[in-house]
């Protein structure tokens, strides 16, 4: 009986929480607007993400009449419940990106993990300012697999991204790793990262300016295919592993040869959030072209924006001047991660 009654309470769960359409819950609380949405066949992003919405789905399991819960079954309720849930749902990302080892690809790479966290904490505050309530969480963006001439590609040591981690830990700081592909599958330079998923702050990225075999010389490029395999092979690992909770997945673009049949590209995996990333930079008139230019997929709606310091690096690009944070989150999505390079 009480393996029947686990069973039978976590398919109910499930089934609130995907909420297809015709599935409703004899309650006395009524839905918001946004919960009415969901209960009615609506999109899962973002309404399924308000806390409102999860609580009324609570709601209306716990009316029925049911007997006490085991904590087993509690629990895996929980779980169930909570993997359902984005960092998103009430929260903007901040990141500083870069590689630690080098001063020239990035502001990651010219502080100390400390001093890194004291600027990143007084530009959230100024986002902070302007986000209309919305908290502010603070990343660390690193370049884990770095694009070598020919296309090799170059891993970050290990202890040194384990010491990024661990300080992020302990200072609820959010980490992006992130791949520059080269010549390789984009697939299989994803799988190299998936055992750092097993830290509860790690997250991925894809950048296919640099899945080419000729970095510099022309713009690489990653297909619709390919990124909707990268999510699905992602999501499977999460869940063979038992990993809780949904993880990002960025992937960059400023051109349109990066994403080839763009309008293919799947974003509804329950475990794989897809970020689209406006990367590039230049003055604002064409930093806002180009995330014009990406907003335009809607099919990818969840939105970054990336920005870039001059660092007086010879023949390195910039962005003149930066945007401020209220130009920033005037864009059109609002951007939910905004990096800084």
């Amino acid at each position: 009986m009480t393996m029947f009654r686990k069973n039978f309470l976590l398919h109910l769960v499930i089934l609130l929480l995907l909420c297809p359409a015709g599935i409703t819950a004899e309650v006395h609380n009524q839905p918001s607007p946004e919960t009415d949405v969901v209960l009615k066949g609506g999109a899962l992003f973002p309404q399924i993400y308000f806390t409102e919405t999860l609580q009324f789905l609570k709601n209306a399991d716990v009316a029925r009449l049911y007997w006490a819960d085991t904590k087993e079954e509690t629990d895996a309720i929980n779980q169930t419940a909570a993997n359902q849930v984005s960092l998103l749902l009430n929260n903007d990302i901040l990141a500083y990106y870069g590689h630690p080892n080098s001063r020239n690809m990035g502001i990651l790479g010219r502080y100390t993990v400390d001093e890194l966290d004291k600027k990143l904490t007084e530009l959230a505050a100024e986002y902070a300012a302007v986000s209309g309530g919305r908290p502010v969480r603070k990343a660390f963006y690193i370049i884990y697999g770095t694009v070598w001439p020919e296309g090799e590609i170059g891993i970050l040591k290990e202890e040194t991204l384990k010491r990024y981690i661990e300080y992020a830990l302990e200072n609820d700081i959010l980490i992006f790793i992130d791949h520059q592909i080269g010549r390789y599958d984009p697939v299989e330079s994803l799988k190299k990262m998936f055992p750092w998923l097993r830290y509860p702050n790690v997250h991925l990225a894809l950048d296919p300016e640099w899945r080419t075999s000729r970095p510099m010389k022309e713009i690489g490029s990653v297909t619709a295919e390919e990124i909707n395999r990268a999510q699905q092979v992602m999501e499977d690992y999460i869940i063979e592993n038992n990993i809780p909770g949904e993880r990002f997945l960025v992937i960059h673009q400023f051109n349109y040869v990066m994403i080839k049949n763009r309008e293919l590209v799947k974003s509804d995996f329950k475990r794989v959030r897809l970020i689209h990333c406006a990367d590039g930079f230049g003055p604002p008139h064409l930093k806002r072209g180009s995330y014009a230019f990406n907003a335009a997929a809607t099919n990818i709606p969840v939105k970054a924006f990336k920005l870039f310091y001059n660092l007086g690096i010879p023949g390195a690009g910039y962005d003149n001047p930066l945007l401020t944070p209220k130009e920033v989150y005037s864009l059109n999505p609002r951007p939910y991660i905004i990096m800084y390079q």
